[in-house]
């Protein structure tokens, strides 16, 4: 047995959490991947996992070798990136964490471009609107949006965002135009809800910073759901410009409320702080950062303003 591929397995079999798809990823049966990490337990005198019909649990002594084992194998690929990145082109899986519909929207759209240029990479997206922590997660790189808080990670900011008040012409043939922010309150508002509590819309009134929260017909946890909504003319919502870019320009959608808006919201790539970073991702890394240059995820000129009600 090769004790760097045992490692290896045993870092993917944590990340994956079954036999079987770790034999699917490496092109293995299920039996020899089985048989790789028992004899890695053997080699360690540890058991690193409990094996169920169902399920695999990390043991106590697998986690912390997990931790020392993913660190490791950052390391070599750093390794071998540096010593062979003139001669070889980069190569292998990128594990990437995004918000669902920035995913959808945003990123798989540029894609096709990066692994035209990069064949040799494959790219793992975990959608999620949950933030992930990326050393436990194995999470190479992830898109964070808003403040960050975590100081522990390397931040590089891809571009800035406006959060807007948005609705169709039609819900607003319906319902009316609102002209000041006590008007919301005679709307069916699309509020977007985490375990069922409701998220405040952030405004901003008499240049004071206000929470309100909205009130209406549609709870969503999911932002794909709210813009569905809103398309459906179901009533306003407050969301990232970027999630109606398309729509602001056509004026399928409309901006309301200008004066109510607060601060541009940045979009950040991140990534773990104090460890090197493996070619693949660094050219991933770079990939997005000149693609948010040419303006790929700015909705600059996208909002036009519907003139408040008289």
């Amino acid at each position: 047995m090769d004790r760097l591929d045992a490692i290896r397995l045993f870092v993917r079999l944590v990340e994956c959490g079954s036999f079987s798809a770790v034999g699917r990823e490496e092109g293995i049966g299920q039996p020899a991947v089985s048989k790789q990490i028992a004899a890695l337990e053997r080699q360690l005198g540890a058991q690193l996992v409990l094996r169920t019909s169902r399920q695999v649990a990390i043991t106590d002594a697998g986690q912390a070798y997990y931790e020392s084992a993913k660190r490791l194998m950052d390391e070599f690929d750093a390794l071998e990136s540096s010593v062979g990145e003139r001669q070889h082109a980069p190569r292998g899986l990128i594990r990437v964490s995004t918000a669902p519909a920035h995913g959808r929207l945003c990123i798989t759209p540029l894609l096709p471009a990066f692994l035209r240029q990069y064949p040799l990479v494959q790219v793992e997206l975990s959608a999620s609107e949950r933030p992930l922590d990326l050393v436990a997660d194995g999470i190479d790189v992830a898109i964070r949006h808003g403040r960050l808080l975590d100081s522990s990670l390397t931040a590089r900011q891809l571009s800035e965002t406006e959060l807007v008040l948005v609705a169709t012409p039609d819900y607003l043939a319906r319902k009316g135009s609102p002209a000041r922010w006590s008007d919301l309150d005679q709307h069916d508002c699309i509020v977007f809800a985490h375990e069922r509590l409701r998220r405040p819309w952030q405004l901003k009134v008499n240049r004071q910073r206000t929470a309100y929260l909205p009130q209406g017909p549609l709870l969503t946890g999911d932002a794909e759901h709210l813009r569905a909504a809103v398309l459906n003319h179901l009533g306003v919502a407050q969301a990232p410009a970027w999630l109606f870019t398309d729509e602001l320009r056509s004026g399928q959608v409309q901006a309301l409320l200008p004066e109510l808006q607060c601060e541009r919201l940045p979009i950040n790539l991140v990534y773990p702080a104090g460890r090197r970073v493996p070619m693949r991702v660094r050219v991933f890394i770079e990939f997005l950062l000149a693609a948010a240059k040419d303006g790929a995820f700015s909705s600059a000129g996208a909002i036009q303003h519907l003139p408040a009600s008289k």
